[in-house]
This record gives structure tokens, C-alpha cells and sequence, in this order.
């Protein structure tokens, strides 16, 4: 039941892979245990019927089957420039404009927040065309801060490290802050211990004595040859325990190699992150984040296209992770990250730093605090 005076947000995600809706949910968990009325909304499902099927359908295939594509894609649209004009996506933007301000207009919320960077230039360009009369929050769930989530119009962007906010301020012309991660309460490093015991025991059972490997391919099992991967880990001394997503087939396929374990979706990842001891990951997207909150390891290797290429390089420069750009590198990170020594602290102690603030509370503050949107060109 809603109480006088209680905040009111409206949390616009999208399903493209698990990220996202991930961030939306915690966030909208943290802002129900404030005390806030949360409604979320998929942004795929506000545009005209069957088109948010199509849009995320042609991407999983495009990231999967043509990553070369998608590279081609995220150069020309998402990747930002220091001069010149570039390619927008306000055609794209406009088809969800009405149901968008449908949804306000049906929720009365005091913040719009935006999990996905496409809600996030619908959001800011209603604001900065005086159609959106409350404040725009944006989370920015990646390290490749790239200009879609950059629209001035939006009143706020909330991003993983300084480095980071200090690009979306550059590219955004408005105020940026670094909250850190938002990661599920599972993460939290003792609880994930606690959760370890029984993954623990099945991996010692798997193989006695080996370094245990997480390689990560998200929901969508996106990955360059995860058999080959897996193959020269399993060489080397470690187990490799590659997490297939959702992608059945893949899972069986690497299940066949000898030496490796080939899981599904897995439900209680923090656990299964605590009793390993390192992740190789390929986007440095919300699996490399929840990684650095329990306290593991991260090695990006082979990262996809657009996104991903960026996301690891700047996880990478950040020093919270190593980006082994051949197979030699790959294993020579691993060496210095699974074992004890000071390479592993330093490593461990730098990821749990950037978890800085409660980015529920920044955005509910919002609420209290409206200025004026201002007036700016759409990009």
C-alpha cells in the first residue's frame, strides 16, 4: 500500500541478455527496502508490436553468429568521437516516445531511471524537450560508457568508477557520480562464503588439487570458441568450469571435451564464485562486477565486439582486472591471480573499492531535489 509522501520511481530496463533486467531488479529492490514505490518497465515491450522481439532477436543473432557485424555497428553508432557527425538513433527513440510518457503518465513517478542505454536517450530527450517533467536518473551498468547512455538531457548518471562518470560528465555536459556496482546482496563476499560449501565440494570432487576457472559467456553464450579455451586452461593444470548460459547445445558441446565442467544457468553464482579462483570473462559486464563484490579474480580474454572490446580494456586500465590479449598472456595472469600472494590481494582489495555508494539513495535524493531540464539539441 503506498504511504503519504512516499517516492514514487519508474525503472525502464530491457532484455538484452540478463545485465540489465539484473541492475533494474536490485535497484528496484534496494529503492522498495527505502521505502519507495517502484514500477519497472521492459522498454522492448513499449515499442509497436512484435518490434522489441525483432530488435532483441536480430541482436542476440548478430553478437553470436556475426560479432564482426556488431562491430561494425557499435563503431558507428556507439562508439563516441571527438569531432564530426555521427550516425543517431532519435528514428529509433521515437518509436517509444507516446508509451513511454504512457507509463508516466499512468505512473506518476518522482525519477525516471534508465538500466538500458537506449531508455536512457528516450528518457533524456523527452527531458530536454520539456515532455518529461520529472527527473532522469541513468544507471550505467558497463565500463565502456559509450554516448548512448550519454544524452544531456538526462539529470544524472550513475556509473561504476570515477573514470568512468568522468567520461559520462565529458560526454554528457551533466552531473556524473561514481556509486559503484549494483550487484544482488548474494554477492556480498561473507554470505557468498557461507553459500560456497556444497559448489566447494563438487568442484574438489571434479578434480582434486586444480585451480578452479570460471569462464564466462553471459546469458546469451556469447563467446569466441569457449572449447578451444577451456582446452588450453584444462592443459595447464586448471579446471575449467565454463558457464554456458542459457545455450544448451553449447553446454553439451563443451561437456564432451574431457576435463572440463560445462554448467548451465546457474542459480547461486555468488557461491559458485567463492569457491573458485579466478573468472576469465569476455564483456566485463555485470558477471566480471558481481565477481569483483565476492572477491575473485578477473582475467578478460577474447572480449566480444563494440561493447565488450571497451568494457575489458577500461576494467582493465582501472587495475581491477588484467586483459590477456593472447593465450600466453592468459595463462601467465592466471598463474599470478590464483594463488596467494600479493598480486591476488592487491587485485582483490582494488575491485572491492569501487563499491563507494548505495546508488538507491542517489537516485531516490533525486526526487527531492527538481531543477529544471535543459533545452539541448537530440544527438
Amino acid at each position: 500500500m503506498e504511504g503519504p509522501g512516499q517516492r514514487r520511481l519508474l525503472v525502464v530496463s530491457a532484455g538484452m541478455g540478463a545485465g540489465h533486467d539484473t541492475v533494474a531488479g536490485e535497484l528496484a529492490r534496494r529503492l522498495r527496502e527505502r521505502g519507495c514505490h517502484v514500477a519497472r518497465r521492459d522498454l522492448l515491450g513499449l515499442f509497436p508490436a512484435g518490434t522489441g522481439a525483432c530488435l532483441r532477436g536480430a541482436y542476440r543473432l548478430t553478437i553470436r553468429r556475426m560479432p564482426w557485424a556488431y562491430g561494425l555497428v557499435y563503431t558507428a553508432f556507439f562508439r563516441s568521437r571527438r569531432s564530426g557527425r555521427h550516425p543517431g538513433i532519435a528514428p529509433v527513440s521515437s518509436l517509444v516516445e507516446a508509451e513511454l510518457l504512457r507509463a508516466v503518465e499512468n505512473e506518476r513517478p518522482d525519477v525516471i531511471v534508465s538500466t538500458f542505454h537506449l531508455a536512457a536517450q528516450v528518457a533524456g530527450r523527452l527531458r530536454s524537450r520539456g515532455l518529461l517533467a520529472v527527473p532522469s536518473a541513468v544507471v550505467v551498468t558497463d565500463f565502456a560508457v559509450h554516448r548512448q547512455w550519454a544524452h544531456p538531457g538526462n539529470d544524472l548518471h550513475l556509473c561504476v568508477t570515477e573514470v568512468a562518470a568522468v567520461r559520462a560528465r565529458e560526454q554528457s555536459g551533466r552531473r556524473a557520480t561514481a556509486s559503484g556496482p549494483v550487484v544482488p546482496p548474494a554477492f556480498e563476499p561473507s554470505r557468498a562464503l557461507r553459500d560456497s560449501t556444497g559448489w566447494a565440494h563438487l568442484l574438489a570432487r571434479q578434480a582434486p588439487g586444480r585451480p578452479r576457472v570460471l569462464v564466462s559467456l553471459g546469458a546469451w553464450a556469447t563467446g569466441s570458441d569457449p572449447c578451444r579455451t577451456a582446452s588450453l586452461l584444462h592443459e595447464a593444470g586448471y579446471l575449467p568450469v565454463v558457464l554456458c548460459g542459457h545455450d544448451d547445445r553449447l553446454r553439451r558441446r563443451v561437456a564432451r571435451h574431457s576435463g572440463n565442467l560445462a554448467l548451465g544457468w546457474v542459480h547461486g553464482l555468488a557461491g559458485l564464485m567463492a569457491a573458485a579462483d579466478a573468472l576469465v570473462d569476455n564483456a566485463a559486464g555485470q558477471t566480471a562486477l558481481q565477481a569483483l563484490s565476492v572477491g575473485l579474480p578477473v582475467v578478460g580474454y577474447r572480449p566480444i565486439p563494440g561493447h565488450g572490446v571497451e568494457g575489458v580494456a577500461g576494467m582493465a586500465a582501472a587495475g581491477l582486472s588484467q586483459y590477456a590479449r593472447s593465450p600466453g598472456e592468459l595463462l601467465r595472469a592466471l598463474q599470478a591471480v590464483t594463488g596467494d600472494g600479493p598480486v591476488r590481494e592487491e587485485r582483490v582489495a582494488a575491485g572491492r573499492s569501487i563499491f563507494r555508494a548505495d546508488a538507491a539513495r542517489l537516485v531516490a535524493e533525486l526526487a527531492d531535489l527538481p531543477g529544471p531540464a535543459p533545452v539541448v539539441a537530440d544527438g
